[in-house]
């Protein structure tokens, strides 16, 4: 058997964390077993969905490296399948038209609630032996309806959970195509507004089946959806055929203690890549929330395909935290070679309108300053220095800035504009200035910071100056 796994996000919003993390664990598991993994777009929600969020949605993978060996598949264009697999249920009975009006489905769910009832389709419109349907209504379109097993239980092994019993007499006939609504028609091929669209249980299954998906890892929410699928599965394949295997992932929670989600409180994807987190520790960081190797807290991509098999998945939520990926992002940032930092520095850069120029240069900034930071949008921070003039703060100008330093700041600006561009000759201009004046390090080094880069602490003066144009510095030493 070959592993075949799936994505399959809805574009009516961004890729948020929770997706990401299914979608890492969906694509590890296929290139551990050497499998394939599937990108499919869930676009039946026609009143919600966007072409901007697929492009989003697209771009989030890419970013992330999760590659796809098929897809993007879209829904919409799959539509005369669904309806064939549609006619074939109710042609073998196991589904059927239902020509309920919504003030009617509303009327129901009220008499129920009334009653002190679960809310349920009555099945009304449901054919049983012997049964006498009335006329189809004239002006109403009906809709399409699974015809769900009356009796007995649906059993699966999951992946994350363990095995997982639902009684049949739990769920109802569920709408497998419905008519979209007037307003969100326009643009809809003429088989969607005549015959319907799809709803998501039935087409998640039918695109399961047609594409061989094997393995299914998903979020929490979807365990109520899996009886139905698997009913489905079943009325489509057949009792033999193999079912895909599911893996239920717990929820994530916010750094509140509630979910995280995309209509609260989540992130979208590309918003940590526009704010300086590196794929690479977006994926270590993912990794771990809700999966472990051993005491591993960081891997490299690969390492993570060889050690993916699908065990030691937490069943308990996980606890998104802000400072635990910044260490993590700090730890990649470190590793990460000086010429690609400076690409994406020079981006960041250029959103603030700083032209960074030369390459090299902002190569050897980011070697000097990226042990200081955690993302590359901080290490713009220190880098755009070199580029816009400084404010310093009034408090840092008391304190490392006195009147007493001004005679020997006047001298190391001379020597400065005498001596050759770089940190050997501009680390002897400044022994040379602490000599005449009989000052130490200390007392000259943290003015000069403060003057020149706007702040008192920073890498050896020597380096950080070499990095600045020699006009810079010296127009900087001027204001004392």
């Amino acid at each position: 058997m070959t592993v075949r796994t799936r994505i399959a996000p809805s574009p009516t919003g961004f890729l948020h964390l929770g997706t990401a993390r299914t979608a890492l664990y969906s694509w590890a598991y296929a290139r551990h077993h050497g499998g394939q993994f599937v990108l499919r777009i869930e676009d039946t929600d026609v009143a919600r969905s966007t072409q901007e969020s697929v492009d989003q949605i697209i771009a989030s993978m890419r970013w992330l490296g999760l590659d796809c060996d098929e897809g993007p598949i879209h829904q919409m264009e799959r539509l005369a399948r669904y309806h064939e697999v549609a006619e074939q249920l109710i042609a073998a009975g196991h589904a059927y038209r239902c020509w309920c009006t919504p003030e009617e489905l509303d009327a129901m769910r009220e008499a129920q609630r009334a009653r002190g009832e679960k809310t349920r389709y009555d099945g009304r419109w449901r054919p049983e032996p012997g049964k006498v349907l009335p006329p189809a209504p004239a002006g109403v379109k009906p809709v399409v309806r699974f015809r769900n097993p009356p009796d007995g239980e649906v059993t699966w092994n999951d992946l994350v959970k363990g095995p997982i019993t639902i009684s049949n007499r739990e769920i109802d006939d569920l709408i497998i195509l419905r008519h979209p609504p007037e307003d969100a028609t326009a643009d809809l091929p003429e088989a969607a507004r005549t015959l319907g669209v799809p709803t998501y249980n039935f087409a998640v299954v039918v695109d399961d089946w047609d594409m061989r998906i094997t393995h299914v890892f998903r979020g929490d929410e979807h365990v109520n959806n899996t009886p139905w699928q698997i009913n489905i599965f079943r009325a489509i394949a057949g009792h033999a055929a193999a079912l895909p295997q599911y893996g239920h992932l717990p929820i994530i929670l916010g750094d509140d203690g509630l979910k995280l989600s995309k209509r609260r409180g989540a992130v979208s994807v590309t918003a940590y890549e526009d704010a300086g987190y590196l794929p690479e520790a977006m994926l270590n960081y993912l990794a771990r929330l809700g999966w472990s190797h051993g005491d591993e807290e960081l891997f490299t991509r690969e390492q993570m395909v060889a050690w993916f098999d699908g065990a030691h998945l937490a069943r308990s939520p996980a606890q998104w935290d802000p400072a635990k990926l910044a260490w993590v992002n700090a730890h990649y940032l470190k590793l990460a070679g000086d010429t690609r930092l400076a690409g994406l520095v020079a981006r960041h850069l250029q959103v603030r309108g700083i032209d960074a120029g030369e390459p090299a240069r902002l190569g050897a900034a980011c070697a000097l300053f990226k042990d200081r930071c955690s993302t590359a949008v901080e290490l713009a921070d220190w880098i755009s220095m070199l580029f816009v003039p400084v404010a310093p703060a009034p408090a840092d100008l008391a304190a490392h800035v006195p009147d007493a330093i001004a005679p020997a700041l006047r001298s190391l600006r001379e020597r400065l504009a005498e001596v050759a561009w770089d940190k050997a000759a501009i680390a002897q201009a400044l022994k040379d200035t602490l000599a005449e004046h009989r000052l130490k390090m200390p007392q000259l080094a943290p003015a000069v910071r403060v003057l020149v880069c706007g702040r008192a602490q920073t890498p050896s003066i020597d380096a950080v100056l070499a990095l600045f144009e020699r006009r810079a510095v010296l127009e900087r030493l001027q204001h004392i």
